[in-house]
């Protein structure tokens, strides 16, 4: 059954803006090393060409990563992930000063610098505050909007980390638990991201996908990211490169169990999905209306 959508507000630096929708923010990846080759960009030509077709497709975010999170990865060192968001966001904020922009850290020091001087409005961190014990205080100060993912351990480690009592319920706990810490310190503004591909197995990522209802307990707007992972292609036996078609299916499933954020690679077939799935959402309101008339 499809959920009802809740709406919710964000502060972005004095800009009230509301998810009254499903959004899309779309992925832009300044690294070498992404599991997706197709998101990534190298030079300005190409990142220019990128946010524009994201914007026109219907991108309501651009999420900017510099640090390859994928599993079995290495980080890149703080100056060097600092180095290669200067650049992208001076690039990306001339050519779209009004785009929302989201940037994908798990760094506070990285996080400070990219709202303070770089026009940040979103830090979306990995790692939920666990892998910097400097980032719940450093968003409070900010007052920026902040996706609190769920992860275990880190991306070099991640992939061992999967024993759970219960895959929906483990994560949900550990993220009431963060979100009042964050709540508590001041944070308004926290958007949900329970980890799909991030120390969970293939199965328990499924498990978690069909019991998404159950994070809307933590009044907040859900991200899904599923897009491309390995969720998709193995099951699929394809590469991530052919795994568009499964994407939107888990992207349908998302949107059906209420999702507020889908974080894509494919920007106008997301876009495409949530306009569907939000047509079907109204006429199921429609015709239960008129059944109670």
């Amino acid at each position: 059954m499809m959920q009802p959508f809740k709406t919710y507000s964000l502060n972005l630096n004095g800009r009230l803006v509301t998810i009254d929708r499903p959004w899309v923010m779309g992925i832009i990846n300044i690294t070498p090393d992404s599991f997706y080759s197709g998101s990534r960009v190298n030079d300005e030509e190409a990142l220019i060409a990128r946010v524009h077709q994201m914007l026109s497709e219907g991108a309501d975010v651009l999420d900017i990563g510099a640090c390859s999170t994928r599993p079995g990865s290495e980080s890149v060192d703080a100056q060097e992930e600092m180095r290669r968001l200067q650049w992208a966001l001076a690039v990306i904020r001339r050519e779209a000063p009004e785009a929302i922009l989201s940037v994908d850290t798990y760094r506070a020091a990285v996080a400070q610098r990219c709202v303070e001087q770089w026009g940040a409005d979103i830090i979306n961190d990995i790692s939920g505050g666990t892998m910097d014990e400097a980032m719940f205080a450093t968003i409070a100060a900010l007052r920026v909007p902040y996706v609190l993912m769920h992860m275990r351990g880190t991306p070099e480690t991640m992939s061992s980390m999967t024993d759970y009592a219960n895959v929906t319920a483990d994560v949900l706990e550990w993220m009431a638990r963060r979100i009042d810490e964050l709540r508590q310190m001041g944070v308004a503004d926290v958007i949900a991201d329970p980890g799909f591909g991030f120390a969970k197995t293939l199965e328990q990522n499924y498990e978690m996908l069909a019991r998404l209802e159950a994070f809307h307990a933590l009044n907040a707007p859900l991200l899904v990211g599923v897009s491309r992972k390995r969720m998709i292609y193995t099951p699929l036996e394809c590469r991530p490169e052919a795994a568009l078609n499964g994407t939107t299916i888990l992207h349908v499933m998302a949107l059906e169990r209420g999702a507020h954020i889908l974080r894509v690679h494919d920007v106008k077939a997301a876009v495409e999905a949530v306009k569907l799935t939000t047509m079907v959402r109204r006429a199921a309101i429609n015709t239960k209306q008129e059944m109670t008339r």
